[in-house]
């Protein structure tokens, strides 16, 4: 079909619903969105999103830990027309309690990895065929400092280990879609610390009343990075807010 097919996970709240409501407001936009609960309060906000002309929202169910959600969610998509993808933007993830190296659990470990690595591979082995279909393809992966081992000591993310490691895995499948795929853009964002749930209870950690970034700030952010990405800048972690490559 005609159009920009843009593909979000985890939209019901946060950046995610930021990013729908972003595409939403551009004309000839196709965005789907994924969900775990179709029936919840949030959905309904969703579907009451305003749409520029000849742009639509369709919700998909996906849970992130089901590896049969996205070939369903893919199905789905097929029945209703959608042929390709644009743009995926891997955003739905899991923030595990804080524990220390010494107290975190091997459930909590999984827990993370089945959300934040296998969730997103999931994702990609079903979409990667619709976006192939694109002529201008490319995969967003919303990825953290937490993952950097190189500013670990400076940042004290070695105290959030399921999700840092969790992460961190994230990137090396996300480099390694860019390293296996020619033909795609792949791009690891750092949103910033934004105002979340989880990024305002981080920054009240650190003695901040709230996060710095507001979700509208970092959507516009992401917006212009995903817009003006190239392959040439695939295959790196970048903070989204500054425009900056990070470290490993």
């Amino acid at each position: 079909m005609a159009g920009t097919v843009v593909f979000i996970t985890g939209v019901t709240q946060g950046i995610g619903k930021g990013l729908v409501q972003a595409y939403l407001q551009r004309p000839q936009h196709t965005v789907v969105g994924s969900v775990r609960n179709s029936g919840s309060p949030a959905v309904a906000e969703l579907k009451a999103l305003a749409a520029a002309k000849g742009s639509r929202l369709v919700l998909v169910h996906i849970e992130s830990t089901s590896p049969e959600d996205p070939k369903n969610a893919v199905q789905d998509l097929e029945a209703k027309g959608i042929d390709h993808v644009d743009i995926v933007i891997a955003n739905a993830g899991g923030s595990p309690p804080v524990v220390p190296l010494d107290q975190v659990s091997g459930e909590d470990m999984l827990t993370a990895f089945r959300t934040n690595v296998l969730g997103p591979l999931a994702l990609w082995q079903a979409l990667h065929p619709l976006l192939k279909r694109s002529a201008k393809p490319k995969w967003v992966s919303m990825s953290t400092v937490g993952s950097s081992m190189t500013l670990m000591p400076e940042m004290g993310t070695h105290m959030t280990p399921a999700y840092g490691t969790s992460k961190a895995a994230l990137n090396w499948l996300t480099t390694a879609i860019f390293a296996g795929n020619e033909w795609l853009t792949t791009l690891l964002l750092h949103p910033g610390l934004v105002q979340t749930e989880p990024g305002n209870w981080v920054a009240r950690q650190i003695g901040m009343e709230k996060a710095p970034v507001t979700i509208h700030d970092c959507v516009t952010q992401v917006v212009a990075t995903i817009e003006g990405a190239t392959r040439a800048q695939s295959g790196k972690l970048i903070n989204a807010m500054e425009g900056i490559d990070m470290p490993w």
